[in-house]
C-alpha cells in the first residue's frame, strides 16, 4: 500500500491543511464535498503538494514535520512557490 502526504490550499481564504492518506482522490473529495469537519468552512481546496511513501510510519513522520515549526517554514515556501507560478 502507498501513502501520500498532501498540502491543501484554500482558494476561499488562503488557509492551508496538511494530512496523509492511502487514498488521495477520496480524501480530496472528502475535504471539498463531503463531511462537516474543520476543513468544510474553507472550501474549495486545491492540492499544492504531494509526497509518496511506501509505509504509513514514514508518511506520518513527514506529516508531523510539516506541522512543526521548522516544517511549517518549508510548507509555507512550497505554498508560496505554487501560488506564484
Amino acid at each position: 500500500m502507498e501513502f501520500v502526504v498532501y498540502i491543501l490550499y484554500s482558494l476561499k481564504n488562503g488557509r492551508n491543511y496538511t494530512g496523509y492518506t492511502s487514498s488521495l482522490l477520496e480524501r480530496i473529495k472528502s475535504h471539498n464535498f463531503y463531511g462537516k469537519d474543520g476543513t468544510a468552512h474553507h472550501r474549495p481546496w486545491i492540492v499544492v503538494h504531494v509526497e509518496f511513501f511506501t509505509n504509513q510510519a514514514e508518511a506520518l513522520k513527514r506529516e508531523k514535520y510539516f506541522k512543526s515549526g521548522r516544517g511549517s517554514i518549508l510548507k509555507n515556501k512550497i505554498i508560496k512557490d505554487f501560488i506564484n507560478v
